[in-house]
């Protein structure tokens, strides 16, 4: 494939353009249960009229264009007085969560260098429920993971296992509020107070719980403290384009400190061109998003916010209690916001997520890893409230559905071919490759039913997992003509 040689009239290329999207998800309808944060058709209209305003602004250099400094400061300092923040409290306007968090852990990296010389191979300490953001990292930024065990009744954080794991190179502890698996929120506080107690800094991932849960406290909810109101907290992340429903990608990450801050901030003259100094991963970057960002928080305003904490409050409650109504299931843990995890000792949840898709839903699956055993994923928006009631209904139809289907038998084949491989030097991509054909993943396509793959991936080792799904990620990603030939 090629570019053109002449170009497409308006009309041919939208209609070309919506043609791609024939086999997307069809989130607007609010069946969708996963990835998708749906503010409502005026929010919407808002966003990208802002988003539009500002698309071709430069983020590069803020002094060029003031407004995006206006904004971004404007924005940092609505996220400071949400999340307990003082006259001290600065921060940065980023892409994502993801992002983030690897300013956070570049920050307690580099601010080990500056103070801690004795450092030489730094570690940051996380609950098994951490965010993969921080492995992610942690991977780029050469910075170890200590993995640690959480309670495996409530899902949080086990404060006297991170105690154990803390080491002369520990640099920085973490805890989520909410995690996005369980939707529990870490005894921050304590957390935090082994961090000051040692030393350390202590990041609190509250991308996805940081926007609502202080609703949920204004509507009497007994949210634990979990910000940077809390003493020992020294940084904090909260995702805008989640419970905001900011246009992605919108996030905030907020230190105590400019001293803590300055870590963040990479500069380079050490080239020909221009003077480099960024205070995220990103250089030049639209402004579209930030401007987006603060347009659906005017939009909205703290009462709007208010009444649909209030809105995914009782939906969420709704779906536990009708889940709990059917015997096969049970919601793991207490959730503390509008996600939840629900799993089975008796039908294969996989299954049951193939039947939920099989009638219009989709959920999703998460696999087994730690205390947490293998289950289906929802998160509650309020486009889906709508559904509550015919959702549970289906959900039911679906595990009775899902009641007599079998195990695959690879996941025997699998699991013995496993037990005693050696997984530190990688897999033959031709291993994985075969792998994939069995499990009927070829060429970048996915069967229509998943539970075979999902059981498969459950029984393997985490490595395992992670090298087959890189394999699969490679094939995805192709130039358009192979996609064509597909």
């Amino acid at each position: 494939m090629q570019i053109p040689d002449s170009g497409l009239d308006s009309d041919t290329l939208f209609q070309t353009l919506e043609g791609f999207r024939e086999r997307d998800l069809t989130w607007r309808d609010g069946r969708t249960w996963a990835y998708v944060y749906d503010p409502g058709a005026d929010a919407e209209a808002v966003i990208k009229r802002a988003f539009t305003m500002y698309l071709s602004e430069n983020g590069l250099d803020p002094t060029s264009f003031p407004s995006i400094l206006r904004l971004e400061n404007e924005l940092v300092a609505m996220a400071a007085a949400h999340l307990g923040g003082d006259a001290n409290t600065v921060g940065n306007f980023t892409s994502g969560g993801t992002e983030s968090i690897f300013c956070a852990v570049k920050s307690a990296r580099d601010h080990a260098r500056a103070h801690r010389p004795e450092v030489t191979r730094p570690a940051i300490v996380l609950p098994e429920t951490a965010h993969a953001a921080f492995h992610k990292a942690a991977h780029y930024l050469g910075v170890d993971v200590v993995v640690t065990a959480i309670d495996a009744e409530t899902f949080k954080a086990d404060v006297a296992a991170m105690r154990a794991a803390i080491t002369d190179q520990t640099i920085l502890l973490v805890g989520s509020a909410v995690s996005y698996a369980h939707c529990v929120v870490d005894p921050i506080a304590e957390i935090a107070a082994l961090a000051a107690e040692k030393g350390l800094l202590c990041h609190v991932d509250a991308c996805m719980g940081g926007f609502l849960l202080p609703y949920y406290k204004r509507l009497g909810e007994a949210v634990p403290d979990f910000d940077l109101a809390v003493p020992g907290v020294t940084s904090i992340s909260m995702d805008f384009h989640k419970y905001a429903f900011a246009a992605k990608g919108a996030s905030v990450v907020l230190y105590r400190s400019k001293d803590l801050r300055r870590h963040q901030i990479y500069a380079c003259s050490n080239w020909s061109g221009y003077t480099i100094v960024n205070t995220t991963v990103q250089s030049s970057k639209s402004a579209g998003p930030l401007a987006a960002a603060w347009a659906v928080l005017h939009h909205f305003g703290e009462e709007g916010y208010l009444e649909i904490a209030r809105q995914v409050r009782d939906g969420t409650q709704r779906i536990i209690d009708g889940i709990a109504a059917i015997p096969e299931l049970r919601v793991m843990g207490r959730p503390e916001m509008n996600l939840l995890a629900f799993t089975s000792d008796s039908v294969d949840v996989f299954h049951v997520a193939d039947e939920m898709k099989a009638r219009g839903w989709y959920v999703q699956p998460q696999l087994a890893y730690g205390a947490s055993k293998e289950n289906i994923h929802l998160s509650v928006n309020p486009n889906c409230l709508q559904w509550v009631d015919d959702m549970l209904k289906d959900l039911a139809a679906s595990v009775e559905a899902a009641r007599d289907l079998p195990t695959s038998p690879l996941v025997g084949v699998v699991g013995q071919m496993f037990a005693s491989v050696d997984l530190s030097q990688g897999l033959d991509p031709a291993v994985v490759q075969q792998m994939m054909q069995l499990g009927g993943i070829g060429g970048g396509a996915l069967p229509e039913r998943m539970a075979e793959v999902n059981q498969v991936l459950n029984v393997l080792p985490v490595k395992a997992r992670e090298l087959l799904l890189i394999e699969f990620m490679n094939d995805l990603f192709a130039p358009a003509h192979d996609q064509a030939a597909r």
